[in-house]
């Protein structure tokens, strides 16, 4: 009953760590639609205008008929360059809708399988590796590698691999000391980071102004006074200390001694700024901060981690068979092994609702504790005399009068 309650598959708990998986293409057709709508709205207003205009005049006989034939091609080519960009979010509705289907049968696999023993839920765990693997490749810029990754194993509609492609490359701009893609992306996104309350903006824009100052160039300083006056000192009422700071850096050089303006000057404020841009990005996309791969393995690592992973008995003997099924050796255990062993370390114990014990516990003069059918077992293959046992961990022999029974409270 226990083991059929323990492979027992529930596949609420899967999606938990799956939804950015569904979450992340509704966020992109949200945002196609306002782009689309946004190009409609405007070119629409601006022909109504045009076309008042050209109307009035020929009414008037204000205008030849060039003038007029002038005024309709206009118009037309507006219309043309109206429909390429609808043409355009169209293909990309298209996408979004095809990636939304793959994902959601994707998911909906996991309704159809009973039990975590399962054929096919192996196969669909393993496609679900390789998705983490793509994700995170794709967050640590291994663009490339993520593509022939995502290519290979037939997962391109499961992956956000042009998302990411365009967050790293902005980071990277932003890492060589250029602003104009991540102010670029904060135009294209403005509502949405203004609903949010996002610095990113004003921090570029802070950016912008420290780099006019360091030059010390006279034309430079005055670009930098009208850079400050436009986009800096509106916002002296949300970010006092930032814009008290740039009216006083006109009066400290490069290699001043004045640690707060030094400070300004620094080159790491470029690492700073690109991961501000990589938060605010994750957060408008609905994003995990951190790599899927990170939350799976985190959580799998408590779920299995225990006491005696990282305690003073975790010395093995190399007397205990590998491939006995009764040994508690690092053989079997996961946490135990070298690789995981350290990632472990700092991870919290899981909380467990439901424990599954062995009925006959015994207490070891050690400390230990085991079932003492297991532990007859293992002396009796270890070859000891009756009335002795053997620690599985460490290998220590003690007598059966000295083995304390252990009652679960």
């Amino acid at each position: 009953m226990a083991d059929h309650i323990t492979s027992k598959l529930n596949p609420e708990t899967h999606l938990i760590l799956d939804q950015p998986l569904l979450r992340l293409p509704f966020e992109l057709l949200r945002k196609n639609f306002k782009v689309a709508h946004f190009n409609v709205e405007k070119e629409s207003t601006a022909v109504k205008i045009t076309l008042k205009e050209t109307a009035t005049t020929s009414l008037t006989n204000n205008a030849s008929p060039d003038e007029v034939l002038k005024s309709v091609d206009s118009m037309l080519a507006r219309m043309r360059g109206l429909k390429r960009k609808l043409n355009a979010c169209s293909e990309e509705e298209n996408r979004l809708h095809q990636q939304s289907q793959s994902r959601i049968k994707h998911l909906g696999e996991l309704y159809g399988m009973q039990s975590l023993d399962d054929v096919k839920y192996e196969e669909w765990s393993r496609t679900r590796l390789d998705r983490l693997l793509v994700d995170y490749l794709l967050r640590n810029g291994y663009n490339e590698s993520a593509k022939e990754l995502a290519k290979e194993k037939g997962i391109e509609d499961l992956v956000d691999v042009e998302t990411f492609v365009q967050m790293s490359r902005i980071r990277e701009s932003l890492q060589h000391g250029d602003v104009k893609e991540a102010l670029a992306w904060c135009a294209e996104n403005k509502k949405d980071l203004r609903r949010m309350e996002s610095n990113l903006e004003f921090m570029l824009r802070f950016q912008q102004y420290i780099e006019l100052v360091r030059t010390q160039d006279q034309n430079k300083l005055l670009e930098s006074i009208a850079h400050a006056k436009k986009f800096l000192i509106p916002f002296r009422d949300s970010y006092p200390k930032e814009v008290q700071q740039a009216c006083g850096l006109l009066a400290f050089r490069p290699g001043t001694g004045a640690e707060a303006y030094s400070e300004l000057y620094s080159q790491s404020r470029w690492g700073a700024l690109s991961t501000l841009f990589m938060q605010t990005h994750n957060s408008l996309l609905s994003l995990p901060s951190v790599p899927l791969l990170h939350i799976a393995l985190s959580a799998g690592l408590s779920a299995l981690k225990t006491p005696s992973c990282h305690s003073s008995h975790n010395t093995v003997s190399t007397s205990i068979s590998p491939t006995s099924s009764s040994s508690l050796t690092t053989s079997v255990c996961p946490i135990c092994s070298t690789e995981l062993n350290d990632l472990a370390r700092n991870v919290p114990y899981a909380h467990h609702t439901k424990s599954h014990v062995e009925s006959d516990l015994v207490l070891l003069p050690n400390g230990c504790v085991y079932g003492l059918q297991r532990l007859e077992e293992y002396s009796r293959k270890a070859g000891l005399d009756p009335g002795l046992v053997k620690d599985l961990r460490n290998g220590e022999v003690f007598e059966v009068e000295r083995v304390k029974k252990v009652y679960i409270s």
